[in-house]
């Protein structure tokens, strides 16, 4: 199962990157670019196995720091593979080699991973699907740290952090200078009905571009914060940033496991991926007399029209094709106005939300097509005037429908 959705999301980021080459209109699809830089990994090895160690360190010892509880173990004592296409990491009450704590004689282990040494990443698409744990004492996280580590002044992005004592609620957050621990900006995600994200896997990611990072699970946005978010204070988010994943037992924050709590307890995870680019703000899309689909007055608005436009190289004009489906400026995606799937519809952006209105396939024939609607990125009217309005349309194979992506 892992292997397979690998193979699709592969195949998906083939197709977003089949037009970043540079060039005019040409009968034939010009080559797949290299520009996409991806990081992925969907853990498939035999029961037992320890983590590619190519892609990933283990780190060991304990955590004064936060009063963290557990030992980190080394190798695949508390993080293997399940045979199945998941990466467990199990926290158990036990301490077989008489491990010490920054308390004493420590009482739990686990296990702690990141990818410093093998991949960072500057901007991106950053995600990960897992089911996390229960249970009071609980914190498992998937986050980054900024290169060199000069914590809180080279940055922290928590992905995604959970607290046992909210099973319905995972939280988002950035910590930097003057921003850190309990300072940190950020917000929380809560699932509807009191259901725990513990019963079920689900999809955390964030989206990162320059100035900009936007949070989501399953698809649905829950948060953007810009440098307007921290009060004057210093945005230390343009630069690389490597991987972690941790099941911490614990802690200021979660606190100490209880009577309550059940052990063994486990983070599962099915995948990690990174799909970032080779520039940090995108590549413009041409079309009609060699001019590029434009937000509107650069405006992040949701709602804000998508329109032809004289390339200039702004920000507005700068898109990320993701492996998600998506083709996102500004931080937020292109999107069909309402989810409409009929002739003339126009095309705007809005907060990335997983809809089909925001899913597009780039083909090697140079057309964008919302595979919802079954139709094609449109410029109305077939006039290259500056401002013309871009839309859906049936698909035609006209010039007003073939784009350049890069």
């Amino acid at each position: 199962m892992a292997a397979s959705r690998l193979l699709r999301r592969c195949l998906l980021a083939a197709l977003s990157a089949v037009l970043i080459s540079s060039g005019t209109a040409q009968a034939d699809p010009p080559a797949v670019s290299a520009a996409a830089v991806t990081f992925s990994d969907s853990f498939d090895g035999p029961a037992g196995a320890a983590v590619d160690s190519s892609k990933w360190q283990i780190e060991t010892g304990d955590n004064v720091n936060n009063h963290e509880r557990q030992y980190y173990t080394s190798g695949n004592k508390n993080a293997a593979l399940d045979g199945q296409g998941h990466l467990v990491i199990t926290a158990r009450r036990e301490n077989p080699a008489n491990y010490q704590c920054w308390y004493g004689t420590c009482q739990y282990t686990s296990a702690r991973l990141n990818t410093s040494g093998q991949f960072t990443a500057r901007y991106g698409h950053v995600e990960a699907r897992m089911k996390i744990p229960r249970g009071q004492g609980m914190w498992p996280a998937f986050w980054m740290l900024g290169t060199p580590v000069n914590w809180p002044d080279s940055g922290e992005i928590d992905v995604m952090e959970n607290v046992g004592f909210e099973p319905s609620t995972v939280h988002g957050t950035l910590h930097g200078p003057g921003y850190s621990g309990s300072g940190g900006i950020g917000a929380g995600y809560s699932l509807p009905n009191g259901q725990a994200f513990a019963d079920a896997f689900h999809t955390f990611a964030v989206d990162w571009a320059p100035d900009s990072i936007t949070w989501s699970v399953d698809g649905n946005v829950y948060q953007r914060r810009t440098p307007a978010d921290l009060g004057g204070r210093t945005w230390v988010f343009n630069k690389p940033f490597f991987l972690i994943l941790n099941l911490a037992v614990g802690g200021y924050w979660p606190g100490d496991p209880d009577g309550s709590t059940v052990f063994p307890q486990q983070l599962v995870v099915d995948h990690v991926s990174v799909t970032t680019g080779d520039t940090a703000t995108g590549a413009a899309i041409r079309g009609l007399a060699g001019k590029c689909v434009d937000v509107a007055g650069a405006n992040p608005a949701n709602g804000t029209a998508v329109q032809l436009y004289d390339c200039n190289g702004t920000a507005a004009q700068q898109w990320t094709v993701g492996s998600d489906g998506t083709i996102r400026a500004l931080g937020k995606c292109l999107d069909v106005t309402g989810g409409g799937t009929a002739d003339g519809t126009a095309v705007q952006l809005y907060d990335c939300n997983g809809s089909g209105a925001q899913r597009w396939t780039v083909t090697g024939a140079r057309d964008i097509v919302n595979p919802q609607a079954d139709k094609c990125l449109d410029v109305t009217g077939n006039s290259s005037a500056n401002g013309t309005r871009l839309q859906l349309w049936t698909c035609t194979g006209g010039a007003n429908q073939k784009w350049t992506v890069g």
